[in-house]
C-alpha cells in the first residue's frame, strides 16, 4: 500500500516562502482545500493536490492573473472534461492579460520618453545657470 505524501501549512509556508496567513487566504478563495483533523478539526492537511494547486496559483500570480482567473483556471485541470475547452479558456485568459502588459509597457515607454525629455531640459537649464555663476 502507498502511502500519501502530507504537508501542514508551516511544511508549505516554508517551502514556497509564504505566511500562513496568505496560505490560509487561499483556502478561503477556494484554490486549496486541505483535510481538517485533530481536535476540532483545527488542525490542516494538505495533500499533494493541493500543493500542486498552490504551485500553480503561486506561477499565476507571478504573471499577474487575479486569484479569480487562477482558481478558473486550475480547477478546469482538476475536472475529467474534455482538455480542448479548457485550452481555449487558458488561451483567452493570456491573450486578455498579454494585451494589458503590452498597454502598461507602452505606457512606462512614453513615460521613459517624457522623462528623458524633461531630464534633457534640466540639464540644458543647469548648464546655463553654471554658465552665469
Amino acid at each position: 500500500m502507498a502511502t500519501i505524501t502530507t504537508y501542514t501549512i508551516s511544511d508549505l509556508a516554508r517551502e514556497f516562502d509564504l505566511t500562513t496567513r496568505a496560505i490560509r487566504f487561499y483556502e478561503d478563495m477556494g484554490l486549496l482545500q486541505p483535510q481538517r483533523e485533530g481536535p476540532g478539526g483545527r488542525n490542516r492537511v494538505y495533500t499533494s493536490r493541493d500543493r500542486t494547486r498552490l504551485k500553480l496559483t503561486l506561477r499565476a500570480k507571478r504573471l499577474g492573473l487575479s486569484l479569480t482567473e487562477a482558481k478558473d483556471i486550475i480547477d478546469m485541470y482538476d475536472s475529467p472534461r474534455d482538455t480542448g475547452p479548457q485550452l481555449r479558456k487558458f488561451l483567452t485568459v493570456l491573450a486578455d492579460h498579454r494585451r494589458q502588459l503590452e498597454e502598461q509597457m507602452a505606457d512606462l515607454v512614453a513615460n521613459l520618453d517624457e522623462v528623458k525629455v524633461h531630464e534633457k531640459e534640466a540639464r540644458a537649464l543647469l548648464g546655463k545657470v553654471e554658465k552665469k555663476a
